[in-house]
């Protein structure tokens, strides 16, 4: 069994990232283990401004999100039964997400992926597969259910995410 201890899971507040949060409150539940719930907020005027100017403006970027991110944690602690902790960060989302597990030491990194296939796909980029490219642990990535409406591919009672070690 894995000794997965220290868990992040990566949000954006859509359905999807609902989705991959309840999967990894199950995790912290079942390993006792701490979950860091995080949200990168893409700006790029603030991210340029950033490297000639005082952080100030990154503070209150990320204030702005506090409740919300707070709501989501919240529901993850009734679920978790264990501490969860939270953070919100200003930048590119996978650089930042990288960056802030590689610097806090992460075992397990769980995002979720949206299915977006075809042109919806190269034009839109995806968080989750750069994540998986670059991590520096594991990788759940949890796709979202109603990304499978439709798709003949998947049976009734078929998997829900797949575990991709880096």
């Amino acid at each position: 069994m894995t000794g997965w201890r220290r868990i992040c899971c990566a949000v954006d507040f859509s359905d999807p990232s609902r989705s991959a949060l309840n999967e990894a409150a199950d995790l912290a539940r079942r390993f006792r283990a701490e979950l860091t719930v995080i949200h990168v907020r893409e700006d790029p005027g603030l991210v340029s401004a950033a490297r000639d100017a005082p952080p100030e403006p990154l503070r209150r970027a990320a204030a702005e999100l506090e409740p919300k991110l707070a709501a989501w944690r919240a529901g993850a602690q009734l679920a978790a039964t264990h501490p969860v902790h939270s953070a919100v960060l200003v930048g590119a989302p996978a650089a930042e997400i990288l960056r802030f597990v590689a610097r806090e030491s992460f075992d397990l990194l769980v995002v979720a992926t949206h299915g977006r296939t075809g042109i919806k796909h190269p034009v839109l980029g995806s968080v989750a597969e750069r994540v998986v490219r670059d991590a520096t642990c594991p990788v759940l990535v949890v796709r979202w259910p109603g990304a499978w409406a439709g798709k003949d591919r998947v049976r009734e009672g078929g998997a829900r995410c797949s575990a991709l070690p880096v």
